[in-house]
């Protein structure tokens, strides 16, 4: 019975480290969409500078406030989603049967194993005859 409660661990402990896997995942992405949403956000606010700007006037303080607070707002949960996504990443750092991490990207590949030295040259005297191809 021994064989099943280990077998039975380890099937547990590969599920957490899946559901891990899977949440961080969906953490990475929620993070993601909200930083796409606070740079929209922040576009929407300079094109409006600038159209302003061209037009020979000044963006009235009403709609700086609306895109200045719509910026704020979706620049605070993208940070809060990024700080929440590095803490999930700590704790499965800290964890003493956590799988190395991944290197990161942009980084060179592991070096090449170095090629196996060639046997020690032999005279033709020592060497066997070989078949004619």
């Amino acid at each position: 019975m021994a064989l099943w409660d280990k077998v039975r661990q380890g099937i547990d402990k590969a599920g957490k480290a899946a559901q891990d896997v899977f949440d961080e995942g969906k953490l990475r992405l929620e993070a993601y969409r909200a930083r796409e949403q606070a740079d929209k956000a922040a576009e929407a606010l300079g094109y409006a500078l600038f159209r302003a700007t061209e037009a020979g006037g000044e963006l009235d303080a009403e709609a700086r406030g609306r895109l200045l607070d719509a910026l704020k707002e979706r620049d605070a949960e993208a940070r809060r989603l990024e700080n929440a996504l590095a803490e999930a990443k700590a704790r499965m750092d800290d964890r003493p049967d956590a799988p190395p991490p991944p290197p990161p990207a942009g980084a060179p590949d592991a070096p090449a194993p170095a090629p196996a030295t060639p046997p020690p040259a032999t005279s033709a005297a020592e060497s066997p005859p070989t078949a004619p191809f």
